[in-house]
């Protein structure tokens, strides 16, 4: 059987995924059921568990396949990175809205009415996903109930054009492993949801990420705003030919500092260099 990473697989022992049959060995498959999260900010965990660690979030909106729920837990895998992984079962729906906007702005507010003297409901952050039903003054309707002030959203066709600038915007948000939000996030996360309100797709971990994105760069003299530099474990964003913006465990927050710092008190060498399209290229 082959070697399957778990983190894009669904399978175990005793169950796994329909489509893995004849690639995995389990006692049972079955077919994922199509559910959207409902809540703001959903952990994903590697285990079942109360005090199993997080390894990713799922946002208001997105769509997922679900497995098996057993135990208040729900066993998922994102449909947009393919991540895998177990959240509360209270997250997660089978009535499926499908989002004509996101999110644009690092957060905002959900209101009972289309007033901002109103109460909000709760909080929504960057590349969450809605469906709008209509727009009431200034205040975008929600299929889902509630009201967003409508320049915090874009349609879904309509992304940022530049991915840093969008990165720039989570400077001095708190290191948080397993995090993708202006609550908290990871280096990883910081990349991908960057790409993401950009309309570039992208895996969720550092590694994964430096498989899958971009063209190596060989000249590492010829760095430019937008290129992404990788270590064992870590990533970062060139804000400029000379500076590195990345959420980091050393500072404990998202920062902008010279790239030659931050190879001066690595412990690795850094593993690659590599260059998307255009975006993000923008002059300093």
């Amino acid at each position: 059987m082959e070697t399957l990473d778990p983190r894009l697989n669904v399978f175990r022992a005793d169950l796994a995924d329909e489509h893995l049959r004849g690639r995995v060995e389990a006692a049972s498959f079955v077919k994922g059921e199509l559910n959207q999260f409902v809540q703001p900010i959903t952990a994903i965990l590697k285990r079942p568990e109360e005090t199993s660690p997080q390894t990713s979030q799922a946002l208001f909106g997105e769509i997922c396949d679900v497995f098996e729920i057993k135990d208040g837990y729900a066993w998922v895998q994102m449909q947009r990175d393919g991540y895998v992984g177990y959240v509360s079962a209270e997250a997660v729906s089978r009535k499926v809205e499908i989002a004509t906007h996101r999110v644009s702005e690092t957060s905002t507010l959900v209101y009972p009415a289309a007033d901002l003297k109103t109460q909000p409901t709760k909080i929504l952050t960057l590349n969450a996903s809605l469906k709008v039903v209509s727009q009431q003054g200034s205040y975008c309707a929600l299929a889902t109930g509630g009201f967003i002030f409508a320049k915090h959203l874009s349609p879904l066709t309509e992304p940022d054009e530049d991915f840093v600038a969008v990165a720039e915007k989570f400077l001095h948000v708190p290191y948080y492993w397993g995090g993708k939000t202006v609550q908290g996030l990871d280096c990883s996360g910081l990349v991908q949801i960057s790409l993401h309100a950009s309309g570039i797709e992208s895996p969720r971990d550092s590694d994964m990420q430096e498989r899958a994105l971009g063209n190596v760069l060989k000249n590492h003299a010829a760095l430019q705003r937008g290129d992404l530099v990788f270590w064992p474990g870590h990533v970062g964003i060139m804000h400029s030919a000379t500076h590195l913006l990345h959420a980091n465990g050393f500072f404990m927050k998202t920062v902008i500092e010279p790239l030659q710092h931050v190879v001066a008190r690595s412990d690795t060498s850094i593993s690659s260099v590599r260059r998307l399209s255009v975006h993000g290229h923008k002059a300093a």
